[in-house]
């Protein structure tokens, strides 16, 4: 497999997707590649604005996207994809649509096959075993949690370590702690914002300035970065 999973798609005061483009550029090679897109996260714009939006920055790096919505048979157009690239947004509604296409096999198996991938944000989570660690409020059923099954480790995108000043609620921490309870035998991977993990050549790495936090059940908490080894969990 070839992934590239992007914890956020904008950093805070710049151009949408900009931070990595480069590194989506390297990940795709040389070659022009035409990937496919899967827009569905998107809720509160058309899938033809969300396509543009992403179109603009793969061109300016020398590739290019086409989404499935514009297919008839949104099976083959997977069957046939080059490259898939699934964006950010509510990723309640991406598995809704994601499983009510019949795509989950379709991509699991053209991804196991060797087609690179690249997802930020709800993209990264649908690569997981559920979506149980996304942050999005649940406005649609998706019929079940169950997602690509890709990793065998969850990722918890845009993680933050504070919340909002004034605010009761619960933390990040809190949260995903609350999840382990209840779901022992899996590792979290806290993936702060500006920071990526890429799989290839049976290697995961972790890319970005800022640490990564692993929670385990029954252990403390603790921080990788860049340049440490990764490979854990993968197994």
């Amino acid at each position: 497999m070839r992934l590239l999973l992007i914890s956020n798609s904008t950093m805070a005061g710049e151009p949408y997707l900009d931070y990595c483009k480069n590194d989506i550029a390297e990940f795709l090679g040389k070659e022009r590649i035409e990937a496919l897109f899967i827009p569905y996260a998107g809720v509160s714009m058309t899938y033809d604005e969300y396509e543009a939006k992403v179109k603009t920055r793969f061109n300016e790096v020398g590739h290019d996207v086409v989404s499935i919505h514009h297919f008839n048979d949104p099976i083959k157009a997977v069957q046939d994809a080059k490259a898939i690239v699934v964006g950010g947004g509510s990723t309640w509604h991406l598995l809704h649509e994601v499983r009510r296409h019949g795509l989950i096999e379709q991509i699991r198996t053209k991804v196991e096959d060797g087609t690179p991938y690249i997802g930020w944000s709800a993209g990264s989570n649908l690569t997981c075993p559920t979506i149980k660690t996304t942050n999005d409020m649940p406005i649609i059923d998706p019929k079940g949690f169950e997602a690509l099954n890709l990793i065998p480790f969850q990722i918890n995108p845009h993680y933050l370590d504070k919340t909002a000043q004034g605010h009761g609620g619960e933390s990040r921490q809190q949260r995903i702690e609350e999840f382990l309870i209840v779901n022992q035998d899996i590792t979290v991977a806290g993936l702060r914002e500006g920071c990526m993990f890429i799989y290839e050549n049976g290697k995961l790495t972790h890319k970005g300035e800022r640490t990564c936090r692993i929670f385990k059940y029954g252990e403390e908490f603790y921080e990788l970065s860049s340049g440490d080894d990764f490979n854990f969990l993968m197994k």
